[in-house]
């Protein structure tokens, strides 16, 4: 499997833990049947979304990532769980991987940590014994977890309705189901013209209509990698202590220490 870089992973799970806490649909789902609804069942669906996002403070769940390249007949799994932390001064995030399996192979225990405290993206491996510390903000102007996120995919909930319909067509699911879902579902085509045409075609969510938060998240890259974020045993603004974030290096472990250096760095990183 050809993995990516830290800051396009930890991107990736940065924006599908903040996006809306949605869910998505696969490629091959056939009781679906993508519609076109009025443009306003959208927006409010969107600006729904948005107040939902703004109102969390502190989120947790079991998470399970999935990473597919179906071109190499590839395919990981790792799970773990994920914590998200906001107060008036900055938000936290921290992704805790405990298992993975590839491919046919066996679960295994595998340990690897994603931590970003507003201005350090702390990436520790405890397979190959090394920590890699990405500096992504000034100390006195901390970055918000979603903003990160947004430099590799969109934020549904958190970005503007008017820049998601200039850069995506976004549409309405309609399931055909013999039961009511439980899900409201939004598809995201990549516009010809998109900033994200390089990256990715499409991005699709399921939108818990209990919580208005996601449950899963499918994008599919223009290479054909499918990156698929399940959030299980969701627990939203309950009390968290800080110290989850809180976090030690093993003395044995190689450390890279990638210092911020310019504004131009930032519009590169990842």
């Amino acid at each position: 499997m050809i993995e990516k870089p830290i800051t396009k992973t930890a991107g990736i799970l940065l924006f599908i833990a903040g996006c809306c806490w949605a869910g998505c649909c696969t490629k091959d789902t056939a009781c679906s049947q993508r519609v076109e609804m009025d443009a306003n069942n959208v927006e409010a669906i969107l600006e729904q979304l948005s107040k939902k996002t703004k109102e969390l403070r502190s989120y947790h769940a079991q998470i399970e990532y999935k990473f597919s390249q179906p071109l190499l007949e590839s395919q990981s799994i790792r799970k773990g769980e994920l914590y998200y932390l906001k107060n008036d001064k900055q938000s936290m995030l921290r992704v805790n991987f405990q298992t993975l399996k590839q491919d046919d192979e066996k679960q295994q225990k595998y340990i690897e940590y994603f931590i970003f405290d507003g201005i350090w993206l702390t990436h520790i491996d405890y397979q190959i014994k090394t920590a890699k510390r990405h500096q992504l903000a000034e100390p006195n102007k901390p970055m918000d977890a979603f903003d990160l996120a947004g430099r590799n995919l969109p934020i549904i909930g958190f970005a503007k309705i008017e820049d998601l319909k200039k850069q995506f067509e976004v549409q309405l699911v309609e399931q055909s189901q013999s039961e009511p879902s439980p899900f409201t579902l939004l598809h995201l085509k990549v516009k010809p013209d998109s900033i994200y045409k390089e990256d990715y075609t499409s991005i699709d969510f399921w939108i818990d209509k209990k919580l208005y938060l996601p449950a899963k998240v499918l994008a599919v890259s223009t290479e054909e990698d499918i990156y698929e974020i399940k959030f299980l045993k969701p627990s939203v603004n309950k009390k968290m202590d800080k110290k989850v974030f809180e976090f030690e290096i093993p003395k044995d472990f190689s450390v890279e220490i990638t210092p911020l250096k310019s504004p131009e760095r930032l519009k590169t990183a990842g």
